[in-house]
């Protein structure tokens, strides 16, 4: 569900005076609205639009609303999407079946105002909580994934390299890491600058479990510097933490955005948990100095 433009509610029924009938009494609410006449253009509707809720007509020709809130329940990419039955058929065998079907909840035709605000209301305020519970499964999966990987390459980093070949495995962890967090190293690319790149370098590495906040001040001689400090370290497990390979990880990951948005990007490291310090601490300027 989008927060900013609000939810999008699918309203189905074969009947043209319904559609307008549902419209006029959820306008007021919900601006995104969309309308299907059958069955197959629900389907359809679903199949290329965020749909946050469904009221669904049982009696239609061609696919019956039993039969799509069947096929969408089925699916794991719609199973989720409330839905919620109208019919003017009120019966207990038809609302048992309904339920069997999958349904969330029904009404009865004709719909009442208050009955039907008040419905899909409590149904957006589950289905808001379910994507939250959503987001942050995928954020510690996201976290568990990029550690797990980690893990399986810090035992080589320990053993004994030559210098040209830890630079090589740098890369190809910072690399991975800017794989694995999508776009966060490019996030407005075009608009970042030395007063905002603070804020999209802790946004990157907070996405792992870091504590990263900004502090800005000018430095000397004209030279601007974001500050970005952090007493909560994303690599995690103690074990990580003492290790100042993973710092280099996190300044690769910081130039690497610098490198990018900045004319003249550097990042200096004055201070590192790993290195037994009690916060890290990063400078980025948009001039380096020599």
């Amino acid at each position: 569900m989008d927060k900013d433009k609000g939810p999008t509610i699918l309203v189905v029924d074969d009947d043209e005076n319904n559609l307008s009938l549902m419209e006029a009494y959820l306008i007021m609410d919900y601006n995104n609205l969309l309308m299907a006449r059958s069955g197959e253009e629900a389907l359809e509707k679903v199949n290329t639009n965020s749909i946050d809720l469904i009221i669904l007509d049982i009696m239609m020709p061609g696919i019956s609303g039993y039969e799509v809130c069947e096929k969408l329940k089925s699916s794991p990419d719609t199973e989720s999407i409330p839905i919620v039955m109208a019919t003017a058929l009120s019966g207990k065998e038809d609302r048992i079946k309904s339920i069997q079907a999958g349904a969330d909840d029904f009404l009865t035709k004709p719909v009442n105002s208050l009955e039907l605000n008040t419905r899909v209301r409590s149904l957006l305020r589950i289905k808001l909580l379910h994507d939250e519970l959503v987001q942050e499964r995928d954020h510690l999966n996201m976290q568990n994934r990029i550690r797990t990987v980690l893990t399986t390459i810090i035992p080589s980093l320990l053993t004994i390299v030559p210098p040209e070949q830890k630079k090589v495995i740098i890369l190809q962890m910072i690399n991975m890491v800017e794989t694995i967090i999508g776009q966060s190293c490019d996030d407005h690319k075009e608009t970042i600058n030395i007063d905002n790149i603070g804020e999209v370098c802790c946004r990157a590495m907070n996405q792992l479990g870091g504590g990263y906040y900004v502090e800005t001040s000018d430095g000397d001689s004209g030279t601007n510097i974001c500050t970005v400090k952090a007493r909560t370290c994303p690599w995690g497990k103690r074990e990580m933490r003492i290790n100042p390979i993973m710092c280099n990880l996190t300044r690769g990951i910081f130039s690497r955005i610098a490198d990018s948005s900045l004319k003249n990007g550097y990042v200096d490291v004055l201070k590192t948990m790993g290195n037994g310090d009690e916060y890290c601490h990063f400078a980025i300027s948009d001039t380096k100095n020599e």
